[in-house]
């Protein structure tokens, strides 16, 4: 039987090997985001709705809560019967978690206040609102649209670093897992998994949310929130559910087999029509209720088979969440450069490109190495018990 390996992104406070591959696929993932806000800039700075290229990459936020519940579910289901505590279990998380919050919170206001502090209509905001909005953003509190600490105008639940919606959801996810889900037996446990799909499929199919996808979640306006709600707990569950029944089978190649399917599903256009139902919405459910859960199989079931390849996928894991975390803030002064230049497309602006995607990695990698590892570490130390 293939066992998980164990890479250098295995968990300082956790002595459970990790699946190498799935810590490579969910890099693969935070690079192909990155490139997909790439060109939603571009649709953002010329006032279209459709993005032009790599069109479904919002879907990536989908395929990491069902990795996040499938990793959740492997390393922490059997030890709660062992003494372990919600205290143990909410340590490691906000450890693992909260520091890259921090520092992307921290991102964003000097992206903000380089931008010059004004709204993307012009409107001037007061310095000592981006520093309210700093803080409030350290501790995972969201902005309701159009209140003051809401700086940037358009709504964000996280104005100074718009991606971490995702992340106040992933805290919901973990909470109830804590308090309620793990308790469930593999039964109920799919009963709920199989009504939250419903519901999913309910919220895309009728397009509740009136954007033709289910890319919600990002604001407390309209339906987002249950939008979000349930974009998390419907994939969340789901690699509960996959955790508890997984058995590995034989593959060769998995990491490039489930990287290529990932950039090929996020490539396909945007699938116009509303009636009956939302196309777009067939093929979303199609992602998130069957291939997603499909890969997170292959991807378990595969190993590496040297040391660069474990390297490699190493390297991915721990920086997909850095990325994913500080490449907003970058954005956010690459949209305000598209704005004033007026140019709206890849060919008349790829050098920029270029730099915006490759200084992205680099700030990451910058804070993984001389901030959140060194801090996770001492944190760990000082604050979670290794016998647990």
């Amino acid at each position: 039987m293939n066992q998980p390996s164990i890479t250098s992104s295995a968990s300082y406070a956790d002595s459970k090997a990790h699946y190498a591959l799935l810590d490579g696929l969910r890099g693969v993932a935070a690079l192909l985001v990155v490139l997909y806000h790439v060109f939603e800039g571009f649709s953002f700075a010329g006032g279209s709705p459709v993005i032009t290229f790599i069109n479904h990459g919002y879907l990536a936020v989908d395929f990491f809560f069902i990795l996040s519940g499938f990793v959740i579910g492997y390393a922490y289901d059997d030890r709660w019967q062992k003494g372990f505590t919600l205290g143990d279990f909410f340590r490691r998380r906000i450890i693992r978690l909260h520091p890259m919050v921090v520092m992307g919170a921290v991102l964003g206001a000097a992206a903000f206040l380089i931008q010059g502090s004004v709204q993307w209509d012009g409107t001037p905001v007061a310095t000592s609102w981006v520093m309210v909005a700093l803080l409030f953003a350290m501790f995972m509190i969201p902005a309701v649209p159009g209140c003051p600490r809401e700086v940037r105008g358009n709504g964000e639940m996280f104005p100074l670093n718009g991606p971490c919606w995702s992340l106040f959801f992933e805290y919901i996810g973990n909470i109830l897992y804590a308090l309620f889900i793990r308790r469930l037996s593999t039964r109920a446990l799919t009963v709920l998994t199989v009504l939250l799909g419903v519901g999913l499929s309910w919220f895309a199919l009728t397009d509740v949310s009136g954007y033709g996808s289910i890319g919600v979640g990002w604001t407390l306006d309209s339906a987002n929130f249950v939008g979000g709600m349930l974009r998390m707990l419907f994939p969340y569950t789901m690699g509960l559910l996959l955790s508890r029944h997984f058995k590995p089978f034989k593959v060769r190649g998995a990491f490039w087999i489930c990287s290529v399917a990932l950039l090929v599903l996020f490539l396909v256009p945007y699938i116009a029509g509303l009636q009956p139902v939302c196309l777009n919405g067939i093929y979303e459910m199609l992602c998130v209720i069957v291939i997603f859960p499909i890969l997170v199989w292959t991807g378990a079931s595969g190993t590496t088979t040297d040391k660069r390849s474990t390297a490699i996928c190493s390297f991915l894991g721990d920086l997909s969440f850095p990325l994913y975390v500080v490449h907003y803030p970058l954005m956010y002064l690459f949209y305000a450069w598209l704005i004033r230049s007026g140019l709206h497309c890849f060919t008349d602006t790829w050098p920029v490109v270029i730099v915006v995607y490759v200084g992205s990695i680099v700030v990451a990698v910058l804070c993984l190495k001389l901030y959140d590892e060194p801090l996770r570490h001492w944190l760990a130390r000082r604050f979670v018990s290794k016998k647990k």
